[in-house]
């Protein structure tokens, strides 16, 4: 069973698809009304994968209620220039066992780790 969508809880859908796709670089696969005061925004990774759904109408899940949503990178040095260089907020790259990353939050306050993982050892002697 795969992972398909993972909600994440804004309070303006506008200003977080902006955050989502132009800063974060994700692809708008939908954006549709739902019903007359809500919108069905669902982006993804460009190479595929699990999507995210920025959602409004949770009500256990306010604006910035998630925190860790780890999104895989190939070269974290390079987002962190590239997001850096647009004026977001990033802490400095940490290296750890499974990976290096830095960590931000998009307009909500919802918290997005940006990792750029290594193989579990049994991948790398493979």
């Amino acid at each position: 069973m795969a992972v398909a969508v993972v909600s994440v809880p804004v309070s303006d859908p506008a200003a977080a698809l902006t955050f989502y796709s132009e800063v974060i670089g994700l692809a708008v696969l939908r954006d549709e009304p739902m019903g007359p005061e809500m919108r069905w925004i669902q982006l993804q990774p460009k190479d595929g994968g699990a999507t995210i759904a920025l959602v409004t109408w949770f009500d256990a899940m306010p604006p910035g209620g998630v925190q860790g949503l780890m999104l895989g990178v190939e070269d974290v040095d390079a987002e962190y220039a590239r997001i850096g260089a647009l004026g977001v907020m990033l802490s400095p790259v940490d290296a750890q066992p499974w990976g290096r990353f830095t960590m931000l939050n998009d307009p909500d306050g919802n918290g997005l780790v940006l990792a750029q993982l290594t193989a579990p050892e049994e991948f790398r002697t493979r």
